[in-house]
This record gives structure tokens, sequence and C-alpha cells, in this order.
């Protein structure tokens, strides 16, 4: 039965051991309730909030009724794990919001528009333009990447884009972040859950492979299709205060997570320091530019419903899983085609013991291989929407699966896999009356 939820695959080195749980085909069924939740996420793209919230809801009244949780049974039990969980979700909510802030200041710098000024004439300009967005995915967020790289595309072939280009984009975005801990959601939660920025970097020798193959097949096919017309922009010029305020918001992040984890560790896990510290920024720097506080309403909306998957993740019993593996990490990446790679992320992170290069380039990069697969596709989709056709993007972009393998399977021969001890240590949860009787 396990073998018909494509949640459970990415452990398919055995099947759960049940223990205790209420279980279904030897499945607890708290992972049963947290797949249906993803599934439905994947198939009610307009409604996926209230999918989201359905699925938590019902996880944490299943949890209080039948099984408890770490910090006790019952409603206690659920309170005490929301105690111990609210740093984490309130460090994301305040990294997604200011985040998106940024993204704004850096598109309104004018740097996406000046850039293209500079590249060659022929398919190499199209392949140069996959190698920007891949940089600037390193220190933006993947989906303003995407973005940027869409707005680009969208002038430099006055709107005619292939769709294996568009999802070369989405792929070398995702890619770009998949290395940086503040280039991707994903390697920003292993960043706030005590994961050294170190130990994610590795994952560039896989994303760099990957970007060579997209970069190559994707900027043919753009070419074919509609060469590159440039406009040099020769009057326009850098906006450097919002540079500048890009530049403060992430020196506040990097500094601020540094400095706790070196100098005050054990204060890590009680106030959420970082996302503070964002906020901080954009408070000190709303004298230098105006921020677009339009987009926040939108944002808060979109970061809810990712915040109520990691709470769903975070309820799952992964004392109950397979200890992890290069396997488990390799399909990590085409389940997270298909579902959201944010509570996947936080799946793993709860169980721990991965190589977290290998995880965050899993994560990151796996969701390009379908247009719904990562934030960053779906964004894109929106500018273009010929791109919703699962059927195209797998037709077109065949090169971001073939990349992803050949990126993965470079990476383990180069480097190895090199698995961490898990990072923090795993209760079980504690039975509630009901079950004890």
């Amino acid at each position: 039965m396990y073998r018909c939820l494509p949640l459970l695959a990415l452990f398919p080195a055995a099947a759960f051991a049940a223990g205790n749980l209420p279980t279904v085909g030897g499945i607890p069924v708290d992972f049963i309730l947290f797949a249906l939740t993803l599934l439905g996420v994947a198939l009610f793209h307009h409604a996926t909030l209230y999918v989201a919230l359905a699925g938590l809801f019902s996880i944490s009244l299943y949890k209080i009724i039948f099984t408890g949780f770490a910090t006790g049974p019952g409603v206690a039990g659920f309170v005490g794990h929301l105690g111990h969980e609210w740093v984490t979700i309130a460090n994301l909510f305040c990294l997604l919001t200011g985040f998106a802030l940024l993204a704004r200041h850096f598109e309104k710098s004018h740097v996406p528009v000046i850039l293209p000024k500079y590249l060659p004439d022929d398919w190499k300009g199209g392949f140069v333009m996959l190698v920007m967005v891949f940089v600037i995915s390193s220190f933006l967020d993947n989906i303003a990447a995407a973005l940027i790289g869409g707005a680009m595309a969208h002038q430099l072939f006055k709107g005619k884009v292939h769709i294996g280009y568009l999802a070369a984009i989405v792929a070398v975005s995702n890619a770009g972040g998949s290395g940086s801990v503040v280039g991707d959601t994903t390697t920003t939660m292993m960043w706030i859950d005590g994961i050294s920025p170190a130990s994610v970097f590795h994952a560039y020798v896989a994303a760099g492979v990957a970007l060579l193959i997209i970069g190559y097949f994707g900027a043919r096919q753009q070419h074919a299709y509609s060469p590159i017309l440039k406009n040099a922009h020769a009057h326009t010029r850098v906006d450097w205060g919002r540079i500048f305020i890009v530049a403060t918001m992430l020196v506040f992040a990097v500094a601020t997570n540094i400095a706790i984890n070196v100098r005050f560790p054990a204060l890590a896990d009680h106030f959420p320091f970082i996302g503070v510290a964002v906020w901080a920024a954009i408070i000190l720097t709303i004298p230098v530019r105006r921020h677009d506080w339009e987009v926040l309403p939108e944002t808060v909306k979109g970061s809810i419903f990712l915040l109520s998957l990691v709470l769903c993740a975070s309820m799952m019993p992964v004392e109950e899983l397979p200890a992890a593996s290069w396997q488990s990490a390799l399909t990590l990446g085409f389940v997270s085609a298909v579902f959201d790679n944010i509570p996947l992320t936080a799946l793993a992170l709860r169980q721990g013991g991965f190589d977290w290069g290998f995880l965050a380039y899993a994560v990151g990069f796996g969701g390009s291989m379908l247009w719904f697969g990562s934030s960053a596709g779906v964004a894109l989709a929106s500018m273009y929407p010929e791109a919703r056709s699962a059927v195209q993007w797998l037709k077109h972009g065949w090169h971001v699966a073939l990349a992803y393998v050949v990126g993965f399977f470079f990476m383990l021969a180069v480097l190895g896999w090199h698995p961490k001890p898990p990072h923090k240590a795993v209760a079980a949860p504690v039975a509630s009356e009901a079950v004890a009787r």
C-alpha cells in the first residue's frame, strides 16, 4: 500500500515500523493525513491555503485525541508543541515577508534591466542570462530571481519565450539558491534549524553541473524559437539606495545568525533573532526609500500557507522513519516536483542524519521538474500562463530532469555521501489517555 503514497516513496529502503501508533496497512495514520494534505495542495492549486489549513486542523485534532505529542497528551501537549515550534515559525514568517520587500527593492534598483546589455547576441546570450539568474538567486529569494529572469526574457525575446526556456529559468533560480542559506526558503529553514551555511554550500557542485546542462539546451531551444533582441538601456542608472537596502537586510540577517550561534547558541531556540533583525533593517531603512508595503497582504497569505504545512510536518512521528540515505534524498527531489518542498524539508530536518548539501540540492532543485513543483515555477507561470501545462513542461523541459540526475550523481561520485548526526533529539510522542485505554 505504501507505494500508492508518493510521499512515502522518499523512504524506499523499508516500511514504517508502526510501534504503538495507530496504523492503516502498517503506515502510521499521521503520515497518511500528511500525504493527503500534500496531495490536496498538488491537486487544488487555487485553494492551497484552505487545503493546508484543513490539513493542519485534521492532523492537530487527530493527535490531540489519539496519539499525543512529544510534549504531552491532549490539548496541553498541543500547546506545548506550539511553544516549542514558535521560534522557527516566527523566524520563517519574518523572513518570508521581509524578503518579499527585499526582492521588490532589487527589482526596482534597475539592475535587472541593465544586466542584459552585457549579453552576447546569439544563443550564448540566453545562456549567460540563465547564469545571471543563477547568481542572483544565490543572494536573493529564488522566487524573485525567477520573476526577474522572466522579466528579462520578456524584454530580450519580445515576449516570445519558449516553454523549455521558461523551465530553464525556474530550474536555474532553484539551483542557484540551493547552496545558499539566503537563496531559498528550504535552505533558510535549515539555517534557522541550526544547520551551518557551510554544510549546504557543496550543493553548488551538483547545481553547477545542472546549470551547464540546462543552460545549453534551454538557450539553444530559445534561440531556435526566437533569437535575442537586446535593448542596451543606455540611459538607465542603478538606484544605489535600493541596493543599500538589500545589502543592509542581508547583512543584518547573516550577522545576527552568526552572532547568536557563536556567542549565545542557547538563546537561538528561545527567540526569533534572525527574523527580528531583518525587520529591524526594514524599519531603519524607511528613510532611504519607500518600501512596497502593498506586497505584504499576498505575501502574508502565502506565508500562512507554507507555515501551516511546516507545522503539519513538525507533528509527524519521524522516529518511525528508516535512516536517511542518499537514495531517500534523491527520491525526495522527484517527490518535490509533485508535493511542496517546504513541508518535506521540515520533515527531513526533524528526522536529521542527512548530508545537508545533497538534501538542499534535492529539495531546492527537484521541484523544477514540474511547473507547480516549486514556488518559483508557480510565480513564473503567473507571468507566462502558457507554462501551466505539465505535459508541455515535461516535453520541452526534459533537460531539467536530466540535469537533476546528472548533477546529483556527479556530486555523489566527487564528494561522496557524508551524513551529519541528528542535530536535534527526536522525542517519541506521549500517548494520550484515549490510546492508553
